[in-house]
């Protein structure tokens, strides 16, 4: 049973930075391909990014695209997100998530495990 837990949210100013982290345990973390998901009031949970077992493939949702970085450090067990010219729209709670295919999707229901989620508020 993977257990994950998300860190790193908080208030920024648009334009500003955040890098979240999504620390795993229980399992043997580079077994699973990870993703990063968000959801702001009112809205269905989408898909940010989503890497890799061994980081050999990465997908980003357009929005997104040239702001945010995903990686990983399977020694530490953990998973970032390196946030860039955050925007307004961007303010949501940001979910980590993994399962054990061996391919990336940036779908909710093809992951099994979830974090609790990390408030993200750009405003100025």
């Amino acid at each position: 049973q993977l257990q994950l837990v998300e860190s790193g949210g908080g208030l920024v100013q648009p334009g500003g930075s955040l890098r979240l982290s999504c620390v795993a345990s229980g399992s043997a973390f580079d077994y699973y391909t990870i993703g990063w998901f968000r959801q702001a009031p009112g809205k269905e949970r989408e898909g940010v990014s989503c890497i890799s077992r061994r980081a050999v493939t990465t997908d980003y949702t357009d929005s997104i695209k040239g702001r945010f970085t995903i990686s990983r450090d399977n020694a530490k067990n953990t998973l970032y997100l390196q946030m860039n010219s955050l925007e307004p729209e961007d303010t949501a709670v940001y979910f980590c998530a993994a399962d054990t295919r061996p391919w990336c999707s940036n779908s909710p229901g093809a992951y099994v495990y979830w974090g609790q989620g990390t408030q993200v508020t750009v405003s100025s």
